[in-house]
């Protein structure tokens, strides 16, 4: 018995190739296989670092794209809340002194310092535009010239609008007239006399 399974082993280990060349062969064989798997690997993860990438990429454009809109409507708001500040500039400035103690109008009045703190907290803020300042055309835009204003020419004479910043930005430039050097008198076109402009529009743009 002992004889038979010596044989059987013996027969297996004779049939197997462990010449030189043959294992030399096999380990070539093995290596190539895992050079290829090596390199199916690689392609696999760099197939998936750009696919993560893209995704990313998607992600963020999809972020700022929101963000974006969003602003654009939180914008749009703001100035319909301006254009509304505006009306209560034209009530409070153009009230009659009988009705100014009145409860009613010192309503009309708080309503709008509540106006004028929501636009506050949401970043925006009035353009100084006194008489007296510089003219500057990223912040004013001028609507009339006014000589003989007793003003430095380039000087705002009078705001006609108020304008407003949003942040670090112009939202709404101020409309007002300038003042000019001396000129005719009787040549008002285009100016403005110095107590005022002729008409004087609140509305917004």
């Amino acid at each position: 018995m002992p004889d038979r399974i010596r044989n059987r082993a013996q027969e297996r280990a004779d049939e197997i190739d462990i010449s030189p060349t043959t294992l030399l062969a096999e380990i070539e064989a093995l290596k190539a296989e895992r050079d290829a798997a090596r390199s199916q690997s690689d392609e696999y993860l760099i197939a998936l670092q750009r696919e993560r990438a893209e995704f990313l990429n998607f992600k963020r454009r999809t972020s700022e794209d929101r963000q974006r809109d969003l602003g654009l409507a939180a914008e749009d708001l703001i100035r319909k809340v301006v254009a509304l500040a505006d009306d209560f500039d034209l009530a409070i400035e153009q009230r009659p002194e009988s009705i100014a103690a009145e409860p009613w109008f010192e309503g009309i009045s708080a309503i709008d310092r509540k106006l004028r703190l929501l636009l506050d907290s949401e970043g925006v803020s009035p353009i100084e535009a006194l008489p007296g300042t510089p003219f500057d055309p990223r912040e004013h835009e001028g609507i009339a010239n006014v000589p003989g204003s007793g003003r430095a020419e380039g000087e705002v004479v009078e705001q006609v609008r108020r304008g407003y910043r949003l942040r670090d930005r112009v939202l709404r430039p101020a409309l007002v007239a300038v003042a000019t050097g001396p000129s005719d008198p009787s040549d008002a076109t285009g100016a403005l006399g110095a107590t005022g402009p002729t008409t004087t529009d609140h509305r917004p743009n």
